[in-house]
């Protein structure tokens, strides 16, 4: 992506092409999505602003490079980390390389600041004199109202700018003035970790649900069975789809076939030039050995005919 911008879309696909670095999306109700991104890389923060319109979980893989805080930006948006149930007025205090499913129950407004961990220190210490370091699990903070309103409205500014004005983020002393005054709200938020009554975790980047992502992406058409599933995670099938539903908002099975439609999607995207019989094996690879139940399937869930060149729905 360029420096700083921002894009609408129609529908999931470009939305996660421009995500695909931090989130894997499945979108529960594809034909009422839209979205709104909105990205401002600063010179040592890197700032996103999101307005989504329709349920989805995220598979996040945060890279190991940098801190990561992430926000609702509404009082009626949250994020939902298994467990925990990020609201408005609270901010989740990432750890490095986390890998966490996140999911949203509709319409949600959200936004996240990066920054390198070497960055995160200095400032702590210069700013709070406190040392900063990414947590070993996710947490969930709730700073003082003063600052979280000043860390929203800051990140608002920012975004404003990027949808708006674009022109004025090529400004160094815009620029620089801007970001002081966020690094300084970031950092009185982010010093309140300390205060016990305040946090909340979730639980380590190795969760048994991360592992479940390992294990159904090879081969991605297969479909396991729910017991097949907690044998290879050791836990019970009951706690398995116990914590599926509390993770994923569904069961595991539903979970691996629209995931499967997902892949399947992405691939007669991008090969719309095929032919025919190249067409019929991709179904068969991903488990589909009628194409009159996956047309079935696929129009059921995004509303729209497969991209399949040539396609006759009364010709067997």
């Amino acid at each position: 992506m360029p420096d700083s911008g921002s894009s609408i879309f129609t529908n999931t696909d470009g939305y996660q092409s421009n995500l695909q670095d931090i989130f894997d999306l499945l979108v529960l109700r594809p034909r009422e999505f839209h979205a709104r991104l909105t990205w401002a890389d600063l010179p040592n923060l890197q700032l996103l602003r999101a307005r989504e319109t329709a349920e989805r979980v995220a598979y996040m893989k945060l890279p190991d490079d940098r801190v990561f805080v992430t926000f609702p930006t509404r009082p009626d948006s949250a994020l939902i980390y298994g467990r925990i149930t990020l609201r408005f007025g609270n901010i989740m205090f990432h750890s490095l390389a986390e890998k966490r499913h996140q999911r949203t129950l509709g319409v949600c407004e959200w936004a996240s600041i990066a920054v390198l961990p070497e960055t995160l220190l200095t400032l702590g210490r210069t700013l709070a004199d406190v040392d900063l370091l990414a947590p070993s699990t996710g947490e969930s903070l709730r700073p003082c109202k003063k600052e979280h309103r000043r860390l929203l409205r800051l990140h608002a500014q920012v975004g404003d700018l990027a949808e708006r004005n674009l022109e004025r983020l090529t400004n160094r002393e815009v620029v620089r003035g801007l970001e002081q005054e966020l690094m300084g709200a970031l950092i009185a938020c982010l010093a309140e970790r300390n205060v016990p009554t305040k946090r909340s975790t979730v639980p380590p980047k190795s969760s048994n649900l991360s592992m479940l992502e390992s294990l159904i992406a090879f081969p991605p058409h297969k479909l396991l069975r729910s017991r097949e599933i907690a044998d290879h995670l050791s836990m019970s099938e009951a706690t398995l789809k116990s914590r599926c539903l509390l993770e994923l908002g569904m069961g595991p099975g539903r979970y691996q076939r629209l995931r499967r439609l997902k892949l399947i999607r992405t691939e007669l995207l991008r090969n719309r030039t095929v032919q025919r019989r190249d067409i019929d094996a991709t179904m068969l690879r991903y488990g589909f050995a009628d194409l009159h139940r996956f047309v079935t399937e696929y129009w059921q869930y995004f509303g729209e005919m497969p991209p399949i060149p040539s396609f006759d729905p009364n010709k067997k």
